[in-house]
């Protein structure tokens, strides 16, 4: 332990060199020792400049010894996966629960609590410098790193991140790193001026989070990349049981010492989900899981939404995920839409009744709508109402490009709000897979395969990744090169049978019908085990010209309610079919018109 001998405060970091409150020079315990390392490298985390005993200038977040299954470097696509849907959740300030009760739980309150203080912070900072040449027009906030030893609650320390974007987010004229772009840092020694002309930003925010027992750590720092120089640094112990009366004593306190200001959308950074930290906790587990995108994953994601919903009923963010979730899983494909497109509706219809206001619930009723209903003016109302209320999110922005507007045939404004979602974020696994979609039903077909090829370089065990590099290269003429990435599709992967898709496109398209046929024998053989969906042997009946028999799929597919159905109207897999009169009676019945 070391000790200020000015203030005579105490710190459990012996790293720590410089007492936060006065600037003297820390000691060991009650009496004299050796000072240890400065307050940055406490941190790991060098302004330019800046040296160490061995190393300089790095920014390195650590991550337990136990995190190197999975990797969490640039290779591993959770952790690039955006989170983004979840940012603003925050539980109100309530009574401390009983200390048999403390845990992960009581951690993620106290996550919150700094959420609130450093959002505010920064919040007064960018207006208290707006009017000099201070000023900080951009910030990244780098993963905060996780201390306690126990990979459990990384989805903790990544949510602290992912809520602190979110609240920098809404302060007008502030450009903010998206989380997919800050997580490629998470596990990595990198140089503080490097990581902000990497990503273009003046100020890198970074943080730890280490849990002992029923003791908490937090611990955070401002830094502006451009001078070097430590703008801002605190340091939080507190027991988990005070959790509550610790978040309002720092918000207080700061709010005194700053005469804090908050700025830009007031609601969207102050705004409360939850009143339990418990659920909030169950809220975070959803969206972790929610990201990988594999039928496990979704259904783990659903039960941890049921958990905090069932903690507290009007946790409407909650509710919100479940629809999404449920949404996931009738688009991936991995379940029949009767299964899940209902039960998604009915989450994002029970969220917008206790919140009306909650742009994800919008989101999420109008894809369903839209891939399930075929509702196509209510199904654009929600979506506009979704804009309206935060046209910052990804995730809304590529629904309405995948879901909706190539229905509607309105495929350059489906590439338009993709690529939005690129914008937002860039390293999104689905952003980047979906994005291959719509360009290739805008006939765009070289941008389609360049965009793939990123996607499969991201992550080539990203379900969607796969299948659409193999769909691309069908649509590009590269058969050959089709049949071989699509073979090579790890056998026990859960989505490998979508490879068979492509497969059998390329099979087809060089006129190799034996083939073709034997991958819509192995999919049709799947059907007793899985759902498989129609749409996509339709497609391939199409391409080998047994119009008979794609038009039998695509009745399958309209009694199914098929999630992919509505994209007949654009997809150039379907062109064979456009001319017979089968197709414009189906289009009719779906509302979609010629």
């Amino acid at each position: 332990m070391k000790r200020c001998p000015e203030c005579g405060r105490d710190y459990n970091d012996d790293s720590l060199r410089f007492c936060l409150d006065d600037g003297a020079e820390l000691l060991f315990g009650p009496a004299a020792g050796e000072p240890a390392t400065a307050i940055l490298d406490s941190f790991r985390v060098l302004p330019s400049g800046g040296s160490s005993p061995d190393a300089s200038t790095l920014a390195f977040h650590h991550t337990t010894a136990s995190e190197a299954e999975p990797p969490t470097t640039i290779e591993n696509r959770t952790e690039r996966q955006s989170l983004s849907a979840h940012r603003a959740a925050q539980p109100h300030e309530a009574e401390s629960e009983k200390a048999k009760n403390m845990s992960a739980g009581m951690m993620a309150g106290i996550v919150l609590g700094v959420v609130a203080l450093v959002g505010g912070y920064f919040g007064y900072g960018y207006l208290k410098s707006s009017g000099g040449s201070g000023r900080l027009d951009s910030i990244a906030v780098l993963p905060f790193e996780n201390r306690s030893g126990n990979t459990d609650t990384d989805y903790l320390s990544d949510g602290l991140t992912d809520s602190l974007i979110f609240r920098f987010s809404q302060l007008p004229n502030l450009k903010v790193s998206p989380t997919s772009s800050v997580m490629r840092y998470k596990g990595r020694a990198e140089d503080v001026a490097q990581i902000a002309k990497d990503l273009d930003v003046d100020a890198v925010l970074s943080g730890r989070l280490t849990q002992i027992g029923d003791s908490l750590d937090i611990s955070v720092q401002l830094i502006d990349a451009r001078s070097g120089k430590l703008v801002w640094a605190e340091q939080y112990d507190r027991k988990m049981a005070d959790l509550m009366a610790t978040q309002r004593e720092i918000a207080t306190t700061l709010t005194q010492k700053m005469q804090l200001k908050l700025a830009g959308n007031e609601q969207g950074i102050t705004k409360k989900y939850t009143t339990s930290n418990e659920a909030y906790q169950l809220y975070l587990r959803g969206r972790y899981h929610w990201s990988r995108r594999v039928k496990d994953d979704l259904l783990k994601a659903i039960d941890s939404y049921d958990k905090a919903i069932e903690i507290d009923p009007n946790f409407a963010l909650a509710y919100a995920g479940k629809a999404e979730a449920y949404n996931s899983m009738g688009k991936d494909p991995d379940a029949a839409p009767k299964e899940c497109i209902p039960a998604a509706k009915a989450a994002a219809t029970r969220a917008l009744e206790i919140d009306p206001t909650l742009p994800q619930a919008h989101s999420a009723l109008a894809d369903a709508l839209a891939i399930y209903d075929w509702n196509w003016a209510e199904s654009e109302s929600h979506f506009k109402k979704a804009f309206e209320l935060d046209p910052n999110i990804s995730y809304i922005h590529l629904v309405y490009a995948g879901s909706y507007l190539p229905a509607r045939q309105r495929t350059a404004e489906s590439v338009k709000e993709a690529e939005r979602a690129l914008e937002l974020e860039p390293l999104s696994l689905i952003n980047n897979s979906v994005a291959v979609g719509t360009y290739v039903k805008d006939r765009q077909y070289p941008k389609a395969l360049d965009q793939a090829r990123k996607a499969f370089e991201l992550d080539p065990n990203f379900p969607l990744a796969r299948y659409w590099l193999g769909m691309a290269l069908v649509a590009n003429g590269k058969y050959d090169e089709a049949i071989t990435i699509s073979q090579q599709a790890p056998a026990d992967s859960p989505s490998a049978w979508m490879s068979l898709v492509s497969l059998a496109h390329a099979y087809a398209k060089t006129g190799n019908r034996p083939e073709a046929e034997k991958q819509i024998a192995k999919m049709e053989a799947l059907r007793s085990t899985r759902y498989v969906r129609t749409y996509y042997l339709a497609s391939i009946h199409a391409t080998l010209g047994d119009k008979d028999k794609a038009f039998a799929e695509l009745e399958k597919s309209f009694e199914d309610h098929d999630c992919f159905l509505n994209q007949i109207a654009a997809d150039p897999f379907m062109d064979p079919l456009r001319g017979d009169p089968r197709f414009k009676d189906l289009m009719r019945r779906m509302n979609l018109g010629q």
